[in-house]
């Protein structure tokens, strides 16, 4: 019997790119070189879920020290990138529900800067179709966290990102 698989355009169009512009896509998706060079590595992929599937499995066996290399490519979560470049947009477009009240966001704020004082590193968290109220209330309950439980959930939340983004990349 013969399967016929289905590529879409975004997909056949990563999968032919030269390995220089996929690693590039790929790090808008998750700015860690390592794992944008193994995902480029084996295309092509037959479908969004074989990449998605790849992806994941790579993105669990990431290090702390490549986590925090992919921290540094994300704003504050209530701080908007101005850039023109695919993860600055998506990073915008994932932060669509942190708008308007003016209280709130000077408390996402404060929220922010205490919890990069107790854990050295940027409060991520997969915000899309999260409210600034919901996203404040995240961030206070993870400063009771200590810092093995919060790097667990900065990998999952950073996973979870990682991997939206690639499906905007391919779907």
């Amino acid at each position: 019997m013969i399967t016929i698989t289905t590529v879409n355009a975004a997909l056949a169009d990563f999968n032919t790119s030269p390995p220089a512009e996929a690693e590039r896509d790929l790090r808008a998706c998750c700015a860690v070189p390592a794992w944008a060079a193994e995902l480029a590595a084996g295309r092509p992929y037959p479908d969004v879920a074989a990449l998605l599937a790849v992806a994941d499995t790579a993105l669990r066996r990431l290090t702390w020290a490549d986590i925090a290399r992919a921290l540094a490519d994300h704003p504050r979560i209530g701080e908007r990138p101005d850039g023109a470049d695919r993860s600055s947009a998506w990073s915008r477009r994932e932060q669509a529900g942190v708008a308007g009240d003016t209280a709130t966001r000077a408390a996402l704020a404060a929220a922010n800067l205490e919890y990069e004082r107790r854990f050295g590193h940027l409060f991520l968290i997969f915000a899309s179709g999260r409210g600034e109220a919901e996203l404040l209330a995240a961030a206070r309950q993870r400063l009771t966290h200590d810092d093995e439980t919060e790097r667990r959930v900065v990998h999952e939340e950073l996973r979870r990102i990682a991997l939206l983004r690639l499906e905007r990349l391919v779907g």
